[in-house]
């Protein structure tokens, strides 16, 4: 379906327009008519289905620009989230001109409240922060005429159901109240019961959740090994760019530290980092200065990113859900894309529920071995190397060279020079702390006769035994970009 054959305003199809959109995505199809009517809605789709475009074209439509006072209220559960959601409504009503503002904690909040005062017509926000301006009555929401929670799952996931009950209960009972989540658990189905009027429901096939241009893979290893093997990985696949999914915040810490001791250009993203920093470190990856970024599930939610290459679950997620959220960051547009999941012995029970949500089995991949991993570097050196001779520009170094040359051989010279490129991970030991795996699925399950040995068995003899460590070759990588940082840092 197109824009304009929905009952849209001029200004919101010039609007649409001008950032490029024709077609609808599916959860705008379906949702965007009925929030036009007025009727509340469910929509259970997740991340990069484009549903922000869902409710906020139908809540711009509905907004009164004689009245500047709060119409249009979102709840969002993480400041990245919100801000991303506040910029696209912005540029959604930039022919309408509504006027829309973002609040969350961490930032100047007396700036918030003046952005308040100055008349904002639709607020988009953190559940703390918004109740935080409730209290202190800078924010009013007894004309809040469209209500929507995102991420509903993820408020769940954080604790912020009673934060969105409290918010809720200063809105009017007259409203049209939109609801979109991921997943829908009890605790949201009840929210819904409680909050909502005969609402629609929207739901996006669980088929889709999963793209077939994702090359999906998982390394059985204790915890002990998942870094060495990662790098080792990383090495041979040399991703373009990657987002890597640890469980904890330590963790996160931890590996990015631990890549950048390897070489690699790796920043760590989590809830604890200020918000300056985490808004440098999205630019930084978004302009390629970040090969790797790592982060946890609930800081990465929300990322408007693209172009990734690949996803390393360096933890596998506890909700089948949550992995979803995680490749999907991978493989868009029509690109490929390749996701690597790191699996403990314990943990196999959880990759069997991911199988059974994606119908998608992932293919086992035999980890390199150090010499191979080393053999990879030393190829894409060398390739670098190549390119840099290609490109020419080395008048000025040649004075240096030939005093070189004057003292070491040729072949020296050129071996120190690719030895400066790589770096052998033998040699830069890296500890990372180690961390309980999910509770054993298997365990207190009778009379099923499936042991994680005849179930490990039973995979490989089905799929014709291990991948090798490569998986499947992108003709896309754009190699030895990495070393270049490498050489670049050193």
């Amino acid at each position: 379906m197109k824009f304009n054959e929905l009952d849209l305003i001029p200004e919101l199809l010039t609007a649409v327009k001008n950032m490029g959109f024709e077609e609808t995505t599916p959860i705008q199809a379906q949702t965007i008519p009925l929030a036009l009517e007025g009727k509340d809605v469910i929509g259970q789709a997740q991340t990069g289905t484009g549903k922000t475009a869902a409710f906020g074209l139908p809540m711009l439509q509905k907004i009164d620009l004689s009245n500047r006072v709060v119409q249009g209220l979102v709840i969002a559960p993480t400041r990245e989230l919100a801000i991303q959601t506040q910029e696209e409504i912005f540029r959604l009503s930039r022919e309408k001109r509504a006027r829309v503002t973002c609040v969350y904690g961490g930032a100047d909040i007396g700036r918030q409240i003046k952005q308040i005062k100055n008349g904002a017509q639709i607020v988009v926000g953190t559940p703390g922060r918004m109740l935080d301006l409730i209290r202190r009555k800078a924010l009013k929401l007894n004309q809040v005429e469209t209500l929507v929670l995102d991420e509903a799952d993820e408020m769940l996931n954080m604790g912020f159901i009673e934060d969105i009950e409290s918010i809720i209960s200063e809105v009017p009972e007259q409203r049209q109240t939109l609801l979109f989540s991921a997943t829908m658990p009890d605790p949201i189905k009840r929210i819904a019961e409680r909050f909502m009027k005969q609402p629609e429901t929207v739901r996006i096939k669980t088929k889709t959740l999963s793209a077939a241009t994702i090359d999906q893979y998982f390394t059985k290893a204790r915890d002990n090994e998942k870094f060495d093997i990662m790098t080792r990985l990383i090495d041979v696949q040399n991703p373009t760019s990657a987002i890597m999914f640890a469980r904890t915040k330590k963790r996160v810490d931890e590996l990015s530290k631990g890549l950048e001791m390897r070489g690699y250009v790796a920043e760590g993203i989590h809830g604890d980092l200020t918000q300056g920093k985490r808004m440098s470190v999205l630019r930084d990856f978004k302009k390629g200065a970040i090969d790797i970024l790592v982060a946890t599930d609930v800081a990465a939610r929300g990322l408007d990113v693209s172009g990734l290459t690949h996803v390393y679950n360096y933890d596998i997620p506890q909700d089948p859900e949550s992995y979803v959220h995680r490749i999907g960051r991978t493989g868009r547009a029509g690109e490929e894309g390749v996701s690597v999941t790191f699996v403990t012995p314990s943990e196999m029970g959880y990759l069997r529920t991911i199988e059974n949500l994606t119908k998608q089995p992932m293919t086992p991949l035999r980890p390199p071995t150090n010499d191979e991993a080393l053999e990879s570097q030393l190829q894409t050196a060398m390739t670098d190397i190549e390119k840099s001779i290609e490109e020419n520009g080395l008048a000025k170094y040649q004075n240096a060279a030939e005093k070189l040359l004057s003292s070491y051989s040729a072949e020296d010279l050129a071996a120190a020079l690719v030895k400066s490129m790589v770096k052998d991970p033998t040699e830069v030991p890296v500890q990372i702390s180690p961390q309980r795996p999910l509770p054993n699925k298997d365990r207190g399950r009778k009379g099923r006769g499936k042991g994680k040995g005849n179930y490990s068995n039973k995979r490989n003899s089905n799929r014709g035994g291990n991948r090798n460590y490569s998986g499947k070759k992108r003709s896309g990588d754009k190699g030895g970009r990495r070393s270049n940082r490498r050489s670049n840092k050193s």
